[in-house]
């Protein structure tokens, strides 16, 4: 499950995503999966998205 975008790691790297796992959440930063969009092989479910989600997502791509 993503729960952060344009995420930081603790050796710098940025990253376009964090993920935990479903249905649990975010447990503890041992759990923590980063990735990039160009990882994405399949998409298994999309969320509610709002005016705000579309919004942010297009300021977010100018980066």
């Amino acid at each position: 499950m993503i729960y952060g975008r344009k995420q930081q790691q603790a050796d710098n790297k940025l990253c376009d995503y964090v993920s935990c796992p479903y249905p649990h959440g975010n447990l503890s930063k041992e759990y923590n999966v980063f990735f990039n969009h160009n990882q994405i092989i399949h998409l298994l479910f999309k969320g509610f998205e709002t005016e705000d989600e579309l919004e942010l997502r297009s300021k977010l791509s100018e980066f």
